[in-house]
């Protein structure tokens, strides 16, 4: 089963667990269609690069991972810990991507850290944006719906950004974000866990205060 097919609308998070990893374990141990430079660093097994994708030197490359056709891998990118990558997308210099799924033209491409998440299609992250995972406590992160809170079962879980989902510079999201497809979540915005729903914008009044020393 593919990861279209596992696709649960209520529960997205759950391509990260079986689904994905059912995706990784059938890779061949390496298929490396595009050329990889000397200066990147490929680290383990399963290890799949799709055609005219480029890797710029000081990448790190952990298998097992999935990556696309028409890819570009900016320097200093460090992807790890069970990833898939489509078509087209972007990850930029010094971004980390640990276990995802990124779809085809999914873009984090300046400095941002991508946490167990799922990008959409088209998604684009502002330079600085943060998908956290991982509560203080290390407990199981739920997802506030309503006046319910959803059980997820993961200890680790970020965000879950529908297709075409925009993201200032500098957005923070909370570990147990699921954002609807087309929403806009304005810079500096730090969003706790929860639904949002497609076709928003979200931004956070701040005020700005400017006044002699």
């Amino acid at each position: 089963m593919g990861l279209a097919e596992a696709f649960d609308a209520d529960r997205p998070w759950e391509l990260l667990g079986g689904p994905l990893d059912a995706l990784l374990e059938a890779l061949p141990s390496s298929d490396l269609q595009a050329a990889v430079g000397p200066d990147v660093h490929l680290i383990g097994d399963r290890i799949v690069i799709g055609k005219g994708t480029r890797i710029f030197p000081g990448a790190v490359i952990e298998g097992p991972i999935r990556i696309g056709e028409d890819v570009l891998i900016r320097p200093g990118a460090y992807l790890r810990g069970g990833v898939y990558v489509g078509d087209r997308c972007v990850i930029g210099a010094s971004t980390e991507i640990k276990r995802g799924i990124l779809l085809a033209g999914a873009k984090a491409p300046h400095l941002n850290y991508v946490g167990d998440s799922i990008l959409g299609r088209g998604v684009n992250l502002g330079a600085g944006t943060v998908l956290s995972n991982f509560r203080f406590d290390g407990r199981e992160i739920p997802i506030p719906r309503g006046g319910d809170r959803i059980a997820t079962g993961r200890r680790k879980l970020g965000a879950v950004l529908g297709d075409e989902v925009q993201t200032g510079c500098n957005c923070v999201l909370s570990p147990g974000v699921v954002v609807g497809p087309g929403t806009w979540i304005a810079p500096c915005v730090n969003l706790p866990a929860g639904f949002y729903p497609a076709g928003s914008l979200i931004r956070s009044r701040v005020e700005l205060v400017v006044r002699p020393l």
